[in-house]
């Protein structure tokens, strides 16, 4: 459905399967609402699934920089649950998630979060992984910092897109993805700061839904190190690891991650 207004924003929703529980995906950044498909149609006799294109992806208008971005999502993503239902997010989507389960206590009925990227969980958990996240990233931050998006969306997509090299992928998806790069740059103080506040004491203590947390095998040494704080702290909350699996585990194995959701969705 294009120009649904979610959290007041023109978004372009998706619809998938026809099961009785309700539930909502939120997609990682430098995607969109269809990249859900496989993994939803592995899950549509059990759920109704709505997926939004975030702003400035997909087909959803471009972010008009009203609001804080992750207030401007996570509004969105609200709106989306509606009267309540499970939810289940990636990378970016899956802190938006997190957020919802805090902040919506009585409305979300499941937590599935796949590879949250609050970094700034890792601290808690391995100081030395996080510090080497941040001297990685150096040279991303620098490209952000001066604009060069090019630079930054190669060095992006070589940590966290889906294993193609970047000189391998088409014009189209090479300017596709230095387009949303000033997203990019917007998530920064959230994920790597906290400026969200996802990490105050208590908030994720009080987080009542079953939760699971997914990621690959192979996925960045900082993913591990942020599923350790976040499955200390929230109650109820059990870690899965997808064999052979990298950051983009729910498009390249989406069999595997189906399963999982089952398990906590039938209680």
């Amino acid at each position: 459905m294009l120009d649904e207004m979610k959290g007041g924003f023109p978004v372009f929703t998706r619809r998938f399967g026809e099961g009785s529980k309700p539930a909502v995906l939120l997609h990682c950044a430098l995607a969109h609402s269809k990249v859900w498909t496989p993994l939803a149609l592995r899950l549509s006799s059990e759920l109704s699934m709505l997926a939004p294109d975030m702003p400035g992806h997909g087909r959803s208008a471009l972010w008009d920089r009203r609001s804080d971005l992750h207030d401007q999502v996570s509004a969105i993503a609200k709106d989306c649950l509606g009267a309540g239902g499970h939810v289940i997010g990636h990378s970016f989507g899956a802190t938006v998630a997190l957020r919802l389960a805090m902040e919506e206590p009585d409305k979300v009925q499941s937590l599935t979060l796949i590879e949250p990227v609050l970094f700034a969980a890792a601290r808690e958990s391995d100081m030395a992984v996080f510090d080497r996240y941040i001297e990685t990233s150096q040279g991303f931050g620098a490209a952000l910092d001066q604009e060069d998006w090019a630079a930054a969306a190669a060095d992006f997509i070589g940590i966290w897109g889906d294993g193609r090299p970047w000189e391998t992928l088409s014009e189209k998806e090479r300017t596709g993805f230095c387009t949303q790069m000033p997203f990019i740059a917007e998530t920064e103080p959230c994920l790597v700061d906290d400026a969200n506040g996802l990490l105050v004491a208590g908030r994720l203590e009080a987080i009542r839904c079953p939760t699971r947390l997914i990621r690959g095998a192979k996925s960045e040494p900082v993913i591990e190190a942020i599923h350790a704080t976040l499955s200390r702290r929230i109650p109820n909350a059990i870690d899965r690891v997808v064999d052979e699996a990298g950051h983009m585990v729910p498009i390249t194995h989406p069999e595997d991650v189906a399963s999982i959701i089952a398990e906590i969705i039938h209680g």
